[in-house]
């Protein structure tokens, strides 16, 4: 546990320039008071203490604006930066070294019916981020699609399909991992800058 949280707490110093020491993450950083509460609620909730799992995830949801649901699988030195608005749906899955800006949404695009009208629980639902992918603020992945490794996100994309490693999706388009290594990318050099290409 101590680990993971060291993980978080690196991640974030080392992914935001602003950072002044990883004493001032630790203490101020809304994001990794999240994570300290998720890694906990999710210790919680595998071992079937479920309700204070929950109390634990809204708690910590109260106090920084992030919305990380107990059940949701989260891998090493994962950052969410500024973090406010930011929403985890229970089966999401997330890499190692995965970046998240505020207003992030992983949520679910859809719910399966019993025969009796309740929603069925459990079922896989959230998306799945592979390692090293980087969403920017306000971007929503919805259903059980795939992020591939590497792949980046863009602000305000709304996503509902999966996308290979390596790629970049923006408002304007998606770009793949093999129209990339082909230096098939779009003549859009601002579009591109934010992405640091």
């Amino acid at each position: 546990m101590r680990e993971l949280i060291d993980s978080d707490v690196t991640a974030a110093y080392q992914g935001d320039p602003s950072a002044g020491s990883k004493d001032e993450v630790l203490i101020c950083y809304p994001g990794i008071w999240a994570m300290i509460h998720h890694r906990l609620a999710h210790l919680l909730y595998n071992e079937g203490i479920t309700l204070t799992a929950r109390v634990m995830a809204e708690l910590a949801h109260s106090a920084t604006g992030i919305d990380i649901h107990p059940g949701a699988q989260i891998g090493d030195h994962f950052f969410i930066d500024h973090g406010t608005g930011v929403v985890i749906g229970e089966t999401a899955i997330i890499g190692r070294q995965v970046r998240l800006y505020q207003a992030v949404t992983l949520g679910a695009k859809r719910f399966n019916v019993e025969e009796d009208g309740s929603l069925v629980k459990g079922e896989p639902r959230h998306p799945i981020l592979e390692d090293e992918v980087v969403i920017y603020a306000g971007a929503t992945v919805l259903g059980r699609v795939t992020i591939g490794r590497g792949s980046v996100i863009g602000g305000n994309v709304w996503l509902t399909r999966s996308v290979p490693p390596g790629s970049m999706v923006s408002q304007a388009g998606a770009v793949t991992a093999p129209e990339v290594a082909q230096g098939r990318i779009p003549n859009d050099a601002e579009l591109w800058r934010a992405f640091g290409i």
